[in-house]
């Protein structure tokens, strides 16, 4: 019994003491951890290095980035006069006050107009005071000169209704200010489409410089890639680590972008803001929010990884060894 007890004892204590084998998942997730912390190692060994490569990455992303934030704002500063539709119609002086509130009535009614409002020549009269603040010399004039005015908001296309509008024999004038609007638009999807084809070769330049700073970290370690390929290492392995090397110059390049443009933002804002409120605006600069900081950041990264993957597949291609 001793014996047996002894030796169930002993197997019992050799169980305990045997180390356990991590799992395929576990290593991988340990190698991914390592190459992680790895990568930021190297970059805190050469910092003027690395900061030179991550200064060239934010400028080349911060400037198409800058432009797309600019045409947002200049979008959302003209937004009221896009949304502003409205056609002005102004009828001829001797049309009464009654057929005007009439010929409101009958262009409501139509299916494309949403809306209309009548402005009577004491109102208009009213406005010009409080605008021109001209009291006397509009006494002087005597007996009220302003037409009744109809402002029509459309209710589809704005252009066929203001050529309709201008067969009234009621109307005098048809004032409609579609043409600038249009040339506006032109203009802001034309600054989009430069703005993209920035991004496109900017990105592709700020690719580059990572590819060629990896370049260069994998021919300092060409000997310890070599040994790895030799002890029969796969391509994964020895590529994670630049990857994620790429990866961090990526995603600290997209924080200082965003660094410099929040920066440029806080320094434009109160000017802008003075510029603004000079026209009766209240118009206020406004940069990316969190969600598109987020997905700057994470791009930024992906295209860093993207090209030191490009340039670490080439090079491993190159140095594996030839089977005999």
């Amino acid at each position: 019994m001793s014996a047996d007890s002894s030796s169930g004892g002993a197997s019992a204590s050799a169980n305990r003491a045997a180390p356990r084998r991590p799992s395929r998942i576990g290593a991988w997730a340990d190698h991914h951890a390592f190459s992680l912390i790895a990568s930021l190692g190297r970059l805190l060994a050469k910092p003027w290095a690395a900061a030179l490569t991550i200064g060239v990455m934010a400028v080349a992303l911060a400037l198409p980035l800058g432009l797309w934030a600019a045409l947002g704002n200049v979008e959302r500063f003209v937004g009221d006069v896009q949304e502003a539709r409205e056609i002005s119609v102004f009828l001829k002086p001797e049309v009464a006050a009654e057929r005007a509130g009439e010929l409101a009535a009958e262009l409501e009614a139509r299916g494309d107009v949403a809306a209309v409002e009548l402005r009577t020549p004491e109102q208009g009269l009213e406005a010009l005071r409080a605008a021109s603040g001209l009291d006397e010399a509009i006494a002087m004039v005597g007996d009220n000169p302003l037409p009744s005015v109809l402002i029509v908001r459309p209710g589809g296309d704005e252009l066929t209704l203001a050529a309709s509008l201008e067969t009234l024999p009621e109307a005098d004038l048809v004032q409609h200010d579609a043409v600038w609007r249009q040339r506006l638009d032109s203009w802001l999807r034309f600054g989009v489409r430069l703005a993209l084809v920035l991004a496109m070769l900017l990105g592709v330049g700020a690719l580059l410089v990572v590819g060629n700073t990896v370049r260069l970290d994998i021919q300092q370690r060409r000997e310890e890639i070599s040994v790895l390929q030799q002890l029969g290492a796969t391509d994964g392995f020895i590529r994670r680590p630049f990857l994620y090397l790429g990866a961090c110059y990526g995603v600290l390049a997209g924080v200082l972008a965003l660094a410099v443009l929040t920066a440029t933002e806080w320094a434009l804002r109160p000017a802008l803001a003075e510029l603004a409120r000079s026209y009766g605006s209240d118009f206020v600069l406004q940069g990316f929010g969190l969600t598109h900081a987020i997905a700057i950041v994470a791009g930024a990264g992906v295209l860093g990884w993207l090209g030191a993957g490009l340039v670490t597949g080439h090079t491993l291609r190159q140095t594996r060894p030839t089977e005999t």
